[in-house]
């Protein structure tokens, strides 16, 4: 956990996803990681979720400035039933 200048509490992290489906009548397995990025209280909840623990997380994909890789903002994180 860090803060930002503004003392907002701010967490990155690396949000991995496995899921199979079908494509052109074949099984595929996709496989996904994404830098992902959460501040203020969404940034104190996932500090306090267990490594490899699954949930459906919502946000949106922004470039920074300084560099060319996309970042997943959080926006919502949901407990999966």
């Amino acid at each position: 956990m860090r803060y930002t200048p503004a003392g907002l509490p701010a967490m990155d992290v690396i949000l991995e996803h496995e899921s199979h489906l079908e494509e052109a009548g074949l099984e595929r397995i996709v496989k996904a990681t994404l830098k992902t990025r959460a501040l203020g209280e969404l940034a104190k909840t996932i500090s306090e979720l267990p490594l490899g623990s699954e949930r459906r997380f919502e946000g949106f994909l922004a470039t920074p400035k300084q560099t060319k890789s996309v970042i997943f903002h959080l926006t919502q994180i949901h407990q999966i039933s």
